[in-house]
């Protein structure tokens, strides 16, 4: 029995998933995209898979042993997932929230819930996509706030769950 691909994205929407700005290049010559196709691959070595369909213009960016940074977006991020998720330039792209370094150089996005700076360890295709694993070399974590997801082909907003200190 084959499922055909309609039936399969229709379920997957029903996956929830964080959504994230994943990033590669550097402050003067940036390259990032919007992904909900991001999960923990393991945390000895701590590694992070992210899944870019590779008919995208931002695949020529990310190689092997190159740099790779996911930033996880907040409740309140919706116009920077769009931004990444659009047809604007990547310098366009970057004029929304702002942007440092880690330690791999690429850019990380200091609104961000968290930030994993990872360098590409390998890609491998698979069917339409590339699956590109990152081992982390550094993490800063943001403000606690409310998160976002993507389910159902719509945001929803996740409430923090902790409390202020």
């Amino acid at each position: 029995m084959s499922v055909d691909s309609q039936t399969y994205r229709d379920a997957m929407a029903r996956l929830g998933a964080a959504v994230n700005v994943v990033t590669t290049g550097t402050l003067d010559d940036p390259v990032g995209f919007t992904a909900s196709a991001v999960c923990s691959v393991s945390d000895a070595p701590p590694t992070l898979l992210v899944c870019m369909n590779r008919a995208s213009r931002a695949r020529d960016a990310f190689h092997t042993g190159g740099p790779i940074c996911i930033n996880v977006l907040s409740a309140g991020q919706r116009d920077i997932s769009g931004t990444f998720a659009g047809p604007l330039d990547m310098y366009e792209r970057f004029t929304v929230g702002h942007w440092t370094t880690m330690v791999t150089g690429a850019p990380a996005l200091e609104e961000a819930v968290a930030s994993f700076d990872c360098r590409i360890d390998r890609i491998v295709e698979v069917g339409t996509h590339s699956v590109m694993f990152g081992v982390v070399e550094a993490i800063r974590i943001g403000a606690p706030m409310g998160g976002l997801v993507y389910f159902n082909r719509t945001y929803h907003v996740v409430p923090h769950g902790g409390h202020d200190h």
